[in-house]
Order: structure tokens, then C-alpha cells, then sequence
């Protein structure tokens, strides 16, 4: 399995050893398993911009009717600073 070599300050080593000692569990799955859940959750992020991106797609003719204001061909036209 491809491995990552991670350097940390003293302090945040300290810190990690007392949060695995505190959970029962070793450095490396500690770091391991907050990596992957920030990989986790990137992915869900990105899943959802795009699941918003096609539903304001979608549904585009509606927001400009509701939001007349927001359409950039009107911004800035007929508004007064």
C-alpha cells in the first residue's frame, strides 16, 4: 500500500499521542481515519455543488422569474447607488 510521510510540529505530535491514548488507538489509524473522513466529506461537498448546480439548471427560468434582479443582463440598470 502507498504510504505518505506527514511531518508534524512537536506540539501537534504531543497532542495526536493524547487523543490516540484518550481513544485506544494507535498515531497512524488516528491519522488515517482524519484523513479519510476529510476525503469523506470533500467528496460530499463536491456531490452537492453539482447536485445544486443541475437543480438551478433545471429550474433556471423559475429563479430568473423569482429573482428578477439577480439575472446579469439587469444588474446595474435602472438602479440607483
Amino acid at each position: 500500500m502507498p504510504a505518505l510521510n506527514v511531518e508534524f510540529s512537536d506540539r501537534e505530535l504531543e497532542d495526536l499521542r493524547q487523543i490516540a491514548k484518550e481513544r485506544g488507538t494507535s498515531m497512524k489509524a488516528l491519522v488515517r481515519e482524519a484523513a479519510a473522513a476529510d476525503i469523506a466529506r470533500h467528496r460530499a461537498l463536491q456531490e452537492g455543488a453539482e447536485a445544486f448546480r443541475r437543480f438551478f439548471a433545471s429550474h433556471a427560468d423559475e429563479f430568473a422569474a423569482a429573482f428578477p434582479e439577480d439575472e446579469p443582463h439587469l444588474r446595474g440598470q435602472g438602479r440607483v447607488a
